[in-house]
């Protein structure tokens, strides 16, 4: 399995616009322009199932997408870069942590990483938060691609010393890392519902 069928579900402001659901969810975190909408579209083989943009910044809302109703994955604003003032900042920050705190569908947040880049100070931000309140979380090294195939292991090792925990390489261009995402999913699921 390479590829699961992937449906646009609603964007939503903040947790209350948020439908209810029992189906397993999974936040995308990352920087802008880290590649969250190329990483839907991958997963789906659908190019035009998340809008993608080469301009950071583009993703203002909770964006929910349904995989062959076995769980949901939102894309959600990325951090580090927007060109909106303070104040709409702090607004999607107030609602980015009621949704990450209190939804009850999310099964485990996905830290999305540049693999071409170290892991950057704001990415540090992020997973401390997410630490600090116990949240579940693994990584995505994207555009493993871009990196020398001699390097690739070696980037996944810094990425593992530095944040810790599960780290899985992806291409938006090469399918043959879908299937290793979808089993980790499935795995996650699958723990998620034996302690319930």
């Amino acid at each position: 399995m390479k590829y699961l069928a992937g449906t646009y579900l609603i964007s939503a402001e903040k947790l209350s616009q948020c439908p209810d659901y029992v189906l397993p969810e999974f936040p995308l975190l990352g920087r802008s322009n880290v590649g969250k909408s190329s990483f839907i579209n991958a997963l789906a083989n659908n190019k035009k199932l998340a809008k993608t943009s080469n301009t950071p910044g583009k993703t203002r809302l909770i964006n929910l997408f349904n995989f062959s109703d076995k769980f949901t994955v939102a894309d959600l604003p990325g951090y580090g870069y927007a060109k909106v003032s303070k104040e709409v900042q702090n607004r999607w920050q107030r609602n980015l942590e009621e949704y990450l705190l209190n939804r009850k569908q999310i099964n485990t947040l996905i830290q999305l990483i540049d693999a071409r880049h170290d892991v950057q100070k704001n990415d540090l931000q992020m997973r401390e938060w997410v630490e600090a309140n116990n949240l579940p979380i693994i990584t995505i090294a994207t555009k493993i691609d871009y990196v020398a195939k001699s390097k690739t292991l070696n980037v996944l090792s810094k990425f593992r010393k530095t944040l810790g925990g599960i780290v899985l390489p992806f291409s938006a261009t090469d399918s043959r890392y879908n299937e290793g995402i979808f089993d980790k999913l499935e795995e996650l699921i699958e723990e998620k519902t034996q302690t319930v």
